[in-house]
């Protein structure tokens, strides 16, 4: 297949396989949502989803609160997501830099997010897809290397597979593609599970294909 009709093929199967694209990270609001993406870095969403409620449940679910707080006391709870330390003071100040320049609310804006202490482009971008529904296309480690076993980039970096899987897929696909790709990836197109010789996408779209690919990392 050439490219564009790998492209089609992709779009096609993958909303075949996830028509629903629930967002793995249990919230209620924005600014749930961006606290536990952040949490969910280096860390899986199941751990993320046991933490959260006894975060929010303990300590609160808002600016107001979560900015009250000492730090050492919102470590104690985000401790198993790992990077405890790190996470727990940026949860702290975002929380206090909300409540200073933004009202109390999350911004509707990714470089106003990206501002914020903990938050990467990735995190800003997944805030602004799913809850604000702006075309977005965050790339993880599943989306960088479920791109290039099918070719759809060189795989430098996720700076550039963002780039590509951008000029690639429709604008109006995006939101809900970077779920379905995860959700993929997870289930049949893992690190372990496949070497791009071995899910269905992957001998579908290159059925030639012998020798197992090496991807680049993130």
């Amino acid at each position: 297949m050439i490219k564009s009709e790998r492209v089609s093929y992709i779009l096609h199967r993958l909303e075949e396989l996830y028509p629903e694209t629930p967002v793995p990270l249990d919230h209620s609001d924005p600014f749930t949502l961006l606290i536990a993406v952040l949490l969910s870095a280096q860390c899986t969403d199941v751990r993320v989803n046991q933490i959260t409620p006894k975060l929010f449940g303990e300590l609160g679910k808002t600016p107001q609160a979560l900015a009250a707080q000492p730090v050492a006391k919102i470590e104690a709870i985000v401790k198993p997501c790992g990077l405890g330390p790190q996470k727990a003071k940026a949860i702290q100040k975002l929380s206090q830099i909300l409540l200073d320049q933004h009202g109390g609310q999350v911004p509707c804006d990714l470089a106003a997010l990206e501002e914020l202490p903990g938050v990467g482009h990735k995190t800003a971008q997944v805030v602004m897809a799913q809850s604000f529904g702006v075309p977005s296309f965050p790339v993880d480690t599943h989306i960088h290397r479920l791109a290039q076993r099918w070719k759809l980039t060189d795989g430098k970096n996720v700076t550039q597979t963002e780039r590509d899987l951008k000029r690639l897929f429709p604008e109006a696909s995006w939101n809900k593609l970077h779920l379905q790709i995860i959700f993929y990836g997870r289930e049949f197109c893992s690190a372990r599970g496949c070497d791009g010789t071995v899910c269905e996408i992957c001998t579908t779209l290159f059925p030639e294909r012998k020798r197992a690919l090496k991807t680049k990392k993130a």
